[in-house]
């Protein structure tokens, strides 16, 4: 005896409202993809929208071009955002060239950091819109605002490289400086993105009906998926090291003392530097028209002092030219408040913004008398004078007068670093330690007698500071400022740096980025190693959707269609709904098999947004 008719019914009208259920879901999905077409082309209605059927170009040739100065537009503007965050050590310096060239202090460098990530997260957005309208299998409209977006942010990004590439070159070394930390960890990202990239790929992979495009999208993605595999291989950073060879943290030598704290070149700013820990103290020394050393970086006083206040007709004169009585008239703190070049002067307690707006210049020999008081080292650059200025020829005989009669200080304290009369300066005061400026053959540097280097760390070689260190030549790199580039000076075996962050470097415990060549290792195969098994999992998924594998789910054998599918549901999957009597004294409802027809299709609804089937 077979199921009563009550039975089958239910049975039927369950299958219609899992079936009703999944043509829901397909509808309610399409907000979804009207969100993304909507940003992404402006088209938020549905008649708006081209759906592209298997096989077929995702988008017109213009449309087509656009999608791909997007993505070069993209990389680019990656990479400008890459070079200027890791430019980030030098940005107090950029800022104060720009002082130089306009006049006016404005702090630049943030400015275009905060544009380049701006510009950088609008185009990121745009092409992750863009993959995932490819993914849902839509047609790309670009609205012609994003085009002129997109335009923008190339121009932007070639012009903003092209002119610091060429005012500041130095900063690629930078750059590659940075990647000797941060490749490891790039390596991972790279990998990742790949990985996500791995379901569009292998969606329209299977989709293309020719097989020259299957061949060009699948190779040109292992192409770069196996290179990115390999990249490792050729990676070199002095921060994977064995356990127990790292050597000591650098000594910190204050850059002006501690600029980031005080105005630079002044006592109060040394005294923070001493504070802070420092070893040694730097500086900068020109001689007055009367004969007085004293401490300016600049070749003229407008940056650092009001001299155009005091002497508004000798602003640009050379700081040379004038007498040490006109310069003991002149303010040199009150700068710092007003510009704050560092962001850090509003957070100083009042009474150190007070202690500030009473600063001066400072003598040589003040610097020098500070410096052995509390046991520090010196380094200094000099400036030899103009041509007419009364000390142009005997300018190191003076500097020597004020280091011997005039100051405090042990010769044994001062890294001598000017090249001028070397020899003769040797001969007067043996103990002086001769420091040079530039990178030498070891006998050369042997020859003059030098114990120390004073490098920018630009010229940084983990070889170079060894092969130097073997014949007793310590190595100094200055400015160093960031704690990424104080750890890859610290890993490179540097016995000193030059900084205007005392207060962070000293803080840091251990390098950045430090690891064992074991632990890169086993970062490196995991990374590996999962991404291809989830990309050999995406591309099995793939290939099983769109050829249409049965499956088994609830005792039934189904099947599941690609995303191009106009919203079919099988035939035998439908139920209609009669009348049929059960028994002559009432009708009631009962569910019987709708016959065979053409396959439902899902239209727009008339009413309450549900869905009717035709």
């Amino acid at each position: 005896m077979g199921p009563s008719p009550v039975t089958l019914s239910r049975l039927k009208l369950g299958k219609l409202k899992v079936v009703r259920r999944q043509l829901l879901q397909r509808y309610e999905h399409q907000p979804f993809v009207s969100c993304l077409a909507g940003l992404y082309g402006c088209q938020w209605r549905r008649y708006q929208r081209a759906r592209a059927q298997p096989g077929e170009c995702c988008c017109s040739r213009l449309e087509c071009g656009s999608f791909g100065v997007l993505i070069v537009t993209f990389f680019l503007s990656l990479v400008f955002l890459y070079f200027w965050s890791e430019a980030q050590n030098d940005y107090n310096d950029f800022d104060w060239f720009n002082f130089g060239n306009l006049g006016f202090w404005f702090p630049w460098s943030v400015v275009l950091l905060v544009v380049a990530a701006a510009l950088f997260t609008y185009i990121a957005l745009l092409l992750l819109l863009a993959v995932c309208l490819l993914s849902e299998g839509q047609r790309l409209y670009l609205h012609w605002s994003h085009k002129i977006g997109i335009l923008v942010t190339l121009a932007f990004s070639i012009s903003a490289t092209a002119v610091l590439s060429d005012l500041w070159s130095k900063e690629w070394k930078t750059l590659l400086l940075s990647l000797q930390v941060t490749a490891p960890f790039l390596h991972v990202g790279g990998v990742s993105l790949l990985t996500l990239l791995s379901w569009p790929v292998a969606l329209h992979f299977f989709r293309m009906n020719k097989r020259v495009r299957q061949v060009a999208i699948l190779g040109l993605y292992l192409a770069v998926l196996f290179a990115l595999y390999l990249v490792p291989l050729g990676m070199y950073s002095p921060c994977i090291k064995e356990e127990g060879t790292l050597g000591p943290a650098p000594a910190l030598i204050g850059h002006r003392g501690a600029p980031m704290l005080a105005p630079e070149n002044t006592q109060m700013s040394f005294e923070k530097a001493v504070e802070d820990g420092a070893e040694g103290l730097e500086t900068d020394v020109t001689i007055s028209y009367d004969g007085v050393p004293f401490l300016m970086h600049d070749s003229t006083l407008h940056r650092t002092t009001n001299v155009r206040d005091v002497f508004p007709n000798r602003t640009n004169m050379l700081a040379d030219m004038f007498s040490w009585s006109e310069l003991e008239m002149l303010n040199a703190g009150s700068w710092f408040l007003q510009r704050d070049p560092f962001g850090m002067a509003s957070s100083l307690p009042p009474e150190e913004q007070v202690q500030m707006r009473n600063q001066t210049v400072p003598t040589l020999k003040d610097f020098l008398d500070l410096a052995a008081r509390h046991d520090q080292l010196v380094i200094f650059d000099l400036r030899q004078p103009p041509v007419g200025h009364p000390y142009r020829y005997t300018w190191i005989q003076r500097i020597l007068e004020v280091l011997h009669n005039e100051s405090s200080i042990n010769s044994s304290q001062v890294l001598w670093l000017p090249s001028y009369q070397r020899d003769q300066v040797q001969e007067q005061d043996p103990d002086l330690q001769q420091t040079s400026g530039s990178r030498d053959s070891i006998e050369n540097l042997q020859e003059d007698r030098i114990v120390r280097l004073n490098l920018h760390y630009s010229s940084m070689s983990q070889g170079q500071i060894r092969k130097y260190a073997s014949v007793n030549i310590s190595t100094n790199l200055y400015v160093i400022s960031q704690p990424w580039l104080y750890s890859l000076a610290w890993c490179a075996g540097a016995q000193s740096v030059t900084t205007n962050a005392l207060h962070i470097l000293r803080n840091l415990q251990r390098p950045l980025f430090l690891m064992t060549p074991e632990e890169y290792g086993l970062m490196w195969m995991l990374t590996d190693v999962i991404s291809a098994v989830l990309i050999t999992v995406v591309f099995v998924f793939h290939w099983w959707r769109e050829t249409g594998l049965p499956f088994w789910s609830g005792g039934r054998q189904a099947h599941e269609n690609g995303l191009y599918s106009k919203f079919r549901t099988d035939k035998s999957e439908v139920c209609g709904i009669r009348w049929s009597p059960l028994s002559p004294d009432s009708p009631t409802p009962a569910l019987m098999s709708m016959p065979l027809g053409p396959p439902l299709h899902l239209h727009a609804p008339p009413l309450h947004g549900y869905p009717v089937l035709v």
